[in-house]
């Protein structure tokens, strides 16, 4: 038996692990003890995400649907149909009738090739991956505020902070390692601060809980940004010397009252302000919120921003914004320039000598018009008449868009996949690709570490991993691609992506990878990161206007859907339905709820006299849904919470014309 360390690629936390084989099989997994972000510690996932290589459904040959029926075909003939089919589309109706959509699990190089086919052989911007379908809210905030596009400081840097702030991201369900290494901080000492709609196991455990109303977040933060300037506790002295904006900020905050925003928000004042002075009176404090989260808004992000810098938190141990990646390559994805707007390393295309910049380097014409965004392209917006699929199953997975009646009007979709999904089924080409283990390639975590996903050992007879596959595609289009290795690719992305400019695979071999920037003066990477990285001297204050209160609730419709994930979203996940022991650990609830269920609070449920595990009825103004009630004390009175596996509800309400929050009443549903 050997031993051979990895990086697990089931989240954003990038855990460090071993991988046990025996013969040609991975036969165990240990966790590595001086792996500086996991410290000896797996989630159940990290322990068992192997078992999906081994499973019996995985695709082995490449599939062509003739006559309405897939059938096996050699590399060969898949390769030129692919080819023949996009070069068509392309001639008949323009580069803009094809898309390329990635999952934000896909590694660095195979995200970089994909953007790179689209852009430089096909001609279009229409580039994005899955969670692109939420928004890019994150990035676009973070690069104009900050000047960085990603998490400022380390995970580790959470054991030195006197104050964590939690931003309504359940860490325990979504990325548990991390979560753990919140909890663990709190035990010694460091107050715990959460803010959300919902009491999650981390809230059960914060010094301060503020259970907030829908869509109240901004008003909320601030009230904290007013009581702190009102007090004098900003830091000055940082923000004269690491900021700008300021005082425009600080005049829109003057808008903003306590009282008014408790009454909205649906918490105490005193809470409130007991939270602002944590925060104000802490040398080190830390935000930490998803950058995939689906409701939340460039206010609520800037106002988070505004926080950090008004109590000088950045650029300290133990002090930063950690904008997570709840997937386990959401940041290396973005960096290597899978967005529609924006080439890699950030580059805008509308940057015209940016973008003449990969002009020379890839020897082609770029659009400066961004593309179409991947909540765009599978709401069926433009004219898509070619679609690429790689590892992303959107009919799964993306909520808020109806991808299969999206991909079913193209006339030519191609999948690369592990497995036959639910988009696959649609698709005129399916190519299998090789999984963990079975390749070497890159993937970059929350703290922006680039690490190696370490080849242990042979892929099934046949099998080619899908950064290979989308070069052999784009020399058949006759694009000069010549990669041997994935190391090749990434020794591009290096001369493409200033910040990775020292990340090549011998470099990043050593010390559990490298944090960017990582560049050739310093090849060791950035821990943390103190300054804008966009040519700016200084951080920036953005002014957020009070927006207009939403109205009452009616007694009509007195309740406020909050759509969200849950720990059983997961047996939703293609890579958890592949693994016999994940499969069971996040089925187990929904043996008592075979078709799904909407959670409803305990003080709601009884008032209303529904019991758990009875089928409810939630009507809105233009339509209602039938879903079985989970009754918990985890959701605040006044909402039902729906998790986002649950699409049919979200496909007879929201579909309905609902515009913003969406309200209900709640009915017992006839036996």
């Amino acid at each position: 038996m050997a031993h051979h360390l990895t990086t697990c690629t089931f989240c954003g936390v990038g855990c460090g692990l071993y991988l046990e084989t025996a013969g040609n099989q991975v036969i165990g997994v240990y966790p590595s003890r001086s792996h500086p972000t996991s410290a000896g510690r797996l989630c159940v996932r990290g322990w068992h995400v192997h078992e999906i290589a081994a499973s019996p459904d995985r695709l082995t040959k490449p599939l062509v649907k003739k006559h309405g029926e897939f059938q096996e075909v050699s590399w060969e003939e898949a390769f030129g149909v692919i080819a023949g089919r996009l070069k068509e589309t392309r001639e008949r109706y323009g580069s803009e009738s094809l898309a390329f959509l990635n999952s934000p699990r896909c590694s660095n190089e195979e995200s970089y090739l994909l953007q790179k086919l689209a852009r430089a052989v096909v001609g279009t911007n229409n580039v994005d991956h899955g969670t692109g379908v939420y928004s890019n809210n994150s990035i676009d905030v973070l690069l104009d505020m900050i000047g960085i596009p990603g998490t400022t400081n380390s995970i580790s840097e959470l054991a030195h902070s006197e104050v964590i702030l939690v931003d309504d991201v359940d860490l325990a369900r979504r990325l548990p390692t991390l979560g753990g290494a919140v909890l663990r901080a709190k035990l010694n000492g460091t107050e715990l601060i959460v803010i959300g709609t919902r009491r999650h196991r981390l809230a059960e455990s914060a010094d301060i809980f503020l259970q907030i109303r829908p869509g109240t977040e901004t008003m909320l933060y601030g009230a904290i940004a007013k009581i702190i300037i009102d007090r004098g506790l900003m830091d000055l002295t940082f923000i004269k010397s690491r900021c700008r904006n300021y005082d425009d900020f600080a005049a829109g905050v003057r808008e903003y009252d306590l009282l008014s925003a408790a009454h909205a928000a649906g918490v105490p004042a005193e809470l409130i302000e007991s939270a602002a002075l944590k925060i104000a009176g802490a040398k080190s404090a830390s935000i930490l919120y998803s950058a995939g989260i689906e409701s939340r808004t460039q206010d609520h992000i800037r106002m988070i921003v505004n926080l950090a810098l008004l109590a000088g938190n950045l650029g300290k141990p133990g002090a930063g914004i950690f904008a997570l990646s709840e997937q386990n390559n959401l940041q290396g994805a973005c960096d290597v320039g899978m967005l529609p707007d924006r080439l890699p390393g950030y580059v805008p295309t509308a940057d015209e000598p940016g973008r003449a910049r990969f002009e020379q380097r890839w020897g082609c014409k770029i659009p400066a018009a961004p593309g179409l965004n991947a909540r765009s392209l599978l709401a069926g917006d433009g004219d898509i008449r070619a679609m690429w699929l790689c590892r992303y199953d959107p009919v799964s997975t993306a909520n808020f868009a109806n991808a299969a009646s999206a991909i079913r009007k193209c006339e030519f979709v191609v999948v690369q996949h592990l497995f036959m999904t639910g988009a696959a089924r649609y698709a005129d080409v399916v190519l299998p690709t090789t999984a963990f283990g079975e390749e070497q390639v890159s993937f970059t975590s929350t703290e922006r570490r680039i690490q190696l996903a370490n080849q242990v050992v042979d892929a099934p007879e046949g099998l080619m991993p899908a950064w290979r596959q989308i070069a052999n595609i784009a020399r058949l289009m006759g694009a000069p691609w010549n990669y041997r290795s994935a190391s090749e690719v990434m020794d591009e992305i290096a001369a493409a992506v200033p910040f990775y400019a020292g990340a090549n695979y011998d470099n990043l071999a050593r010390e559990y990878g490298r944090q960017w920037p990582c560049t050739r003066e310093n090849p060791s990477g950035t821990p943390r990161l103190s300054a804008p990285m966009n040519g700016e001297s200084r951080f920036k204050f953005v002014p957020v206007p009070t927006a207009a209160q939403e109205a009452p609730l009616s007694q009509d419709y007195p309740f406020t859907l909050v759509f969200g994930h849950s720990l059983y979203y997961w047996n939703q996940n293609v890579l958890v339905r592949h693994s016999e022991t994940l499969k069971r650990e996040y089925s187990v609830l929904l043996l008592d709820y075979p078709g799904g269920f909407v959670e409803i609070g305990t003080e709601d449920a009884a008032r209303l006299g529904i019991r758990d595990g009875e089928k409810i009825r939630l009507c809105a103004a233009a339509a209602s849904a039938i879903s079985t009630a989970r009754v918990t004390a985890e959701v605040r009175s006044g909402t039902i919470y729906v998790p986002y596996f649950v699409q049919e509800v979200e496909e007879q309400l929201l579909g309905a014309g609902e515009e913003g929050n969406v309200h209900v009443r709640v009915e017992k549903e006839a036996a």
